[in-house]
């Protein structure tokens, strides 16, 4: 039995989502030690033990309470159907579930794979997606090597992850449509109470501020004093940019928060602006 206070943290032992795992754990101040093949490892600083796991045995895992909380795809949540809560989206180990076939098949649109075979290892998602199109094909399950299936004559599409598409091109593949997009998700299981609900959401307030950082740049620049209501109109910032006097008159520094997206336009109408000196910085936490 697990004891009262304590919080497991399921995470992928290996593959694409790994790395980005381990990371979000250690910028939320978690501190673990990690070796291969190792398939548990303790925190040393919060009651927290972090179970290493083939990525689709999370989900049940989560809802099952061997695991408190888990780092897992949201296409392993939309194909197992489990029943857990989705805390928080985390913006790394995107990829999309694709439909494909070979590159000289005469099928060129999701309506003429009706009474055609597809080969998945994600069967329920596919079937889901058919039916909203009604689409009468058969479900060929395949665990691995999917993109073989129709050199092999098993079937005559297939509908598996891509985060490149390398893969299916170096199989003759090509992508005929996209069923849904992924991308890593923080999850927990359900009913949480006493201790462990308090250290969950103390988690989750980390690893927002962690997400939150990462969709911002903190910039400064230099700028005369009776521009800065120019400027002001197109920086968002959190509430209202800092504004500080320079030692020169007439001049000030200003502090704001600008959108990674919109960074490098905003910057730009700064420098138009008469903005100078401007320095841009990453932002490591930003908890609203």
């Amino acid at each position: 039995m697990q004891p009262n206070g304590l919080i497991r943290i399921a995470v992928q032992k290996a593959g694409r989502l790994l790395e980005g795992s381990l990371g979000l754990l250690r910028q939320m101040g978690l501190e673990i030690e990690t070796y291969k093949d190792r398939l548990f490892a303790h925190c040393r600083n919060l009651p927290v033990d972090v179970l290493f796991l083939r990525d689709d045995d999370i989900p049940e895992y989560v809802q099952d309470g061997v695991a408190d909380m888990g780092i897992i795809g949201s296409n392993l949540l939309e194909e197992t159907g489990v029943v857990v809560d989705r805390l928080l989206s985390l913006n790394f180990g995107f990829c999309s579930l694709c439909l494909a076939v070979p590159e000289q098949s005469r099928i060129t649109s999701v309506p003429q794979l009706n009474g055609k075979r597809i080969a998945t290892s994600y069967p329920a998602t596919l079937q889901r997606y058919l039916d909203r199109q009604g689409i009468a094909a058969k479900v060929v399950v395949l665990r691995g090597s999917v993109e073989i299936a129709p050199a092999l004559q098993i079937a005559e599409a297939v509908c598996d992850l891509v985060s490149t598409g390398s893969t299916l091109r170096t199989h003759g593949l090509k992508i005929l449509a996209t069923v849904l997009h992924s991308q890593a998700v923080l999850v927990a299981r359900q009913k949480l109470n006493g201790e462990k609900r308090a250290l969950m959401e103390r988690l989750l307030l980390r690893a927002r501020g962690v997400e939150e950082a990462r969709k911002y740049r903190y910039v400064m620049f230099n700028i005369a004093a009776d521009a800065v209501e120019a400027v002001k109109r197109f920086l968002p910032g959190c509430k209202s940019p800092t504004v500080v006097p320079l030692a020169e008159p007439g001049y000030v520094a200003v502090h704001t928060m600008l959108l990674e997206e919109t960074f490098w336009e905003v910057v730009e109408r700064i420098s138009s602006c008469g903005g100078t000196d401007i320095i841009v910085t990453p932002v490591e936490k930003f908890l609203r």
